[in-house]
């Protein structure tokens, strides 16, 4: 009999940014019609605890960096009722912006970060522009603040955080990005983040312009396929369709959907 626990998981937006097609690949694209970016946190309910994974960007920093902020992160989890103020675990992807900020949202979270990308973004390729730019400072130094605190929990590659939740390096976006793969009712789902941003990003090998390492992106596209129960089960970090292709939390939640029920379109 398994011991792995079923999840439910929650894709919450809070935020939007209006971008054409040739921004979202290496190469762009032939037709460059407009192709937006949502921006996510993801909620996994278990029957013993609640984690979150990433933490968004609050509305200063979308000022900042010209994204629009539709929904405060905290408005957004609570609406489906979890308190981030509870909240015990956090998993970070990555540490860019859109997915390390709001950085005392958590008070008694510990953050699930892999080793390289805390070496990566504390070390030597933070000192050119074109890799640091997707990085604030601000949210790099809370979180070592955070490791000598002793808030930090850190994954060397594969890992389980419990039975029916593993988390796995695959890189490419990030030198240490990790996917979340998580047991539902309807299989094994792959919370992808920004392993790949759009749905035509992993189902057509199109990589993603923001890279570290367009080899490890390839092979990340490959990872999820092999983690997930199906190809159905990849969830991409940016992508719209997502909010077409789950059903609503609930009725009046149409921007918070349940990813780990089957798609309602594909």
């Amino acid at each position: 009999m398994s011991t792995e626990s079923l999840f439910d998981i929650y894709a919450v937006r809070y935020g939007h940014h209006d971008r054409n097609a040739a921004a979202n690949f290496i190469g762009g694209d032939p037709h460059d019609l407009p192709m937006a970016l949502d921006y996510f946190v993801w909620a996994l309910v278990g029957p013993t605890k609640t984690y979150v994974v990433d933490t968004g960007f609050d509305a200063a920093t979308g000022l900042q960096r010209n994204r629009q902020l539709v929904r405060p992160v905290e408005d957004g989890l609570k609406a489906i009722g979890i308190d981030p103020a509870t909240v015990t675990d956090v998993i970070i992807s990555h540490m860019h912006f859109d997915h390390a900020g709001n950085r005392d949202m958590f008070p008694l979270a510990t953050y699930h970060v892999q080793d390289l990308e805390m070496a990566f973004c504390t070390g030597r390729c933070m000192c050119h522009p074109h890799m640091n730019h997707s990085f604030d400072v601000a949210d790099v130094k809370a979180m070592v603040g955070k490791v000598y605190d002793g808030r930090v929990r850190f994954h060397d590659g594969d890992s389980e955080i419990e039975p029916g939740l593993t988390v796995h390096l695959v890189g490419g976006h990030t030198r240490g990005l990790q996917i979340v793969r998580v047991k539902t009712q309807r299989g094994w789902v792959v919370v992808g983040s920004d392993a790949a941003h759009f749905y035509a990003n992993f189902e057509q090998y199109r990589p993603f312009p923001v890279v570290e390492n367009v080899a490890d992106m390839l092979a990340g596209y490959d990872r999820m396929r092999q983690l997930a129960t199906s190809i159905r089960h990849i969830i991409p970090g940016h992508d719209p369709l997502v909010l077409s292709r789950y059903p609503a939390a609930r009725l009046g939640l149409a921007d918070i959907v349940r990813l780990d029920r089957d798609p309602i379109q594909y």
